[in-house]
């Protein structure tokens, strides 16, 4: 093709085709690799946000791909900057959260040999996105920035990922090159006949269970499913990160699942004749934890057909869209509300959660009560984050959630140092929306630069930290498992004057209801705050022993 027909460069062709998927906002590392496409985005209307590191960019495309269901971008060079993007891209492939990353790449002319930075960054992709490509032509990249954003959205969604050469991004491109037409399309719906069937089995059923996953956050699946949970009343259990597909408010809520060991809950599941499984991953949760001796009719509900596992073989698989699905079921299955079965479980449930909360008075403290004051504080529809940790388990038992994407939990990848870039995120999608990021020191620790990045956005949410000087589930687990513990025990800055030294409001109350007032001010207030709690881990074991006590009576 001669010159004359060759207008836009290949890296400002890229943008466009960016342009036109929507993206507002682009999270990475500047390198000298994507320095043609770095000043190709100064001349658009995307956003590039420079983080402090590559993995705290990663997260923040996580969690708004995870919030917004559409994908978000991370950026990062070749060699370094791409291996330091993999942990979060790793996180949105098992978490299911829309990425597309994109990294550079050095010139085909040195891609033969060994040099500086250089390595297979396609194939070090390959395991952890559901496509990933190196451009080859720059004719090519409307395609490459189509594929790449479809099948990151498309259910169930993921990470892909694009290679753009240094070379590559600095040639022309045809002149008629131009983005694709970004079209949506509608999921089928499951086969008449399996419908039929499942009606049958529930029909059948006397103590009906639903296990909402993943897949039953996003909003038409969450509202089709609390209506029919409500309309028949079947209870429904959550994975951790399943929590807010219904209400906790709702009768019909049981909470989670999802510890490592027997929580209450666990008893609807031993009792239960039918589960549906409704958007469940099993890279969530191990099936079996909850389908004791593979003896469970399931009726597995998703997107996607289930696993190949041997304690997870469903008796009927509806495939299509979920909420479709629901809505279809509601409306055939035509029968009286059942009985309340599970409501003395649902009971102790919630009964176990209140005993946890704290007192105003109180000055020393734990997780669950730090939650419980949160909980308190917070708008019904505000986001907590969490990190992974102690706190995790903690929060995902405890904390009540009232609305889909309420309470975010990375639990495929299990990542820590997710939360405070995903606070980031969140304020990004909606300034507005009250957030608190909860972790402990060892998660904080991972990504606490980000902090200059959270400042620098005008971010306005709360940054909890819960320290033990420990990486705290560790412990718990090994104590669990051999009454002592090892190579767990840490030491830590004074996280309120390391907030303070960006220029952010610190804070280390001394009793819970001060807690709650700085947290209530700066969260009405939307003002961005690091607040430091001393927590004490014992009440870890003594839910352990609260839970050996009851089903070992």
């Amino acid at each position: 093709m001669e010159s004359s027909n060759r207008g836009l460069s290949a890296a400002q062709l890229f943008v466009k085709c960016l342009e036109a998927e929507g993206v507002d906002y682009i999270f990475g590392v500047p390198g000298e690799e994507n320095e043609a496409f770095l000043f190709a985005l100064a001349e658009s209307n995307i956003q590039f946000v420079p983080t402090r590191h590559e993995q705290g960019a990663a997260f923040i495309a996580n969690v708004i791909g995870r919030i917004t269901g559409k994908a978000g971008i991370c950026l990062s060079t070749l060699g370094p900057g791409a291996t330091n993007l993999i942990t979060g891209v790793a996180d949105a492939y098992l978490d299911k959260s829309p990425v597309v990353a994109i990294t550079a790449q050095g010139g085909i002319d040195r891609m033969h040999h060994e040099s500086h930075q250089l390595i297979d960054i396609v194939q070090m992709f390959k395991p952890i996105t559901k496509w990933n490509d190196s451009i080859k032509d720059p004719d090519t990249i409307p395609e490459f920035v189509r594929k790449a954003f479809k099948l990151a959205e498309m259910e169930k969604p993921g990470a892909t990922h694009i290679e753009l050469s240094e070379d590559i991004a600095s040639l022309q491109v045809d002149s008629k090159a131009k983005p694709l037409t970004v079209n949506s399309n509608r999921r089928p719906a499951a086969h008449p006949a399996s419908i039929k069937e499942a009606i049958q089995m529930i029909q059948r059923a006397n103590k009906i269970l639903i296990l909402a996953g993943n897949g039953a956050i996003r909003n038409r699946a969450s509202k089709a499913l609390t209506e029919f949970s409500m309309k028949y009343n079947f209870p429904v259990s959550s994975t951790f990160m399943g929590k807010g597909a219904v209400s906790d408010k709702l009768s019909t809520a049981l909470g989670s699942v999802g510890l490592g060991f027997k929580d209450y809950v666990i008893e609807a599941f031993e009792q239960a004749d039918l589960i549906l499984t409704i958007g469940y991953d099993i890279a969530e949760f191990n099936p079996a934890n909850w389908n004791i001796g593979e003896k469970k009719k399931i009726i597995h509900i998703d997107f996607e057909p289930s696993e190949v596992y041997t304690e997870y073989i469903p008796d009927l698989e509806l495939i299509g869209d979920i909420g479709e699905i629901l809505q279809v079921l509601s409306d055939q299955l035509n029968q009286p509300a059942r009985d309340n079965w599970f409501y003395a479980i649902r009971d102790r449930v919630r009964h176990s959660i209140e005993e946890f909360s704290q007192s105003d008075q109180e000055e020393s403290f734990h997780v669950p009560g730090v939650i419980a004051a949160v909980r308190e504080i917070m708008d019904d529809d505000g986001l907590l984050i969490s990190d992974v940790g102690s706190h995790k388990m903690w929060i995902a038992r405890n904390y009540q959630t009232y609305t889909p994407n309420g309470c975010i939990i990375s639990n495929g990848l299990a990542s820590m140092g997710i939360a405070l870039p995903g606070g980031i995120a969140a304020k990004i999608v909606d300034p507005n929306r009250q957030v608190v990021s909860l972790m402990g020191d060892g998660g904080a620790m991972m990504n606490i630069q980000e902090l200059e990045t959270a400042k620098r956005m005008k971010t306005g949410y709360c940054i909890v930290i819960c320290n033990d000087n420990n990486y705290g589930l560790i412990e718990w687990k090994q104590k669990r498992n051999t009454n002592s513990s090892t190579g767990t025990k840490l030491t830590n800055p004074d996280f309120t004057a390391l907030a303070r030294s960006f220029d952010i409001p610190g804070f280390k109350p001394n009793t819970i209801g001060a807690f709650k007032s700085i947290l209530k001010k700066h969260l009405n207030e939307n003002k961005l705050c690091v607040i430091e709690m001393p927590i004490d881990p014992s009440v870890n074991e003594s839910l352990t022993d609260e839970l050996n006590n009851y089903f070992n009576s």
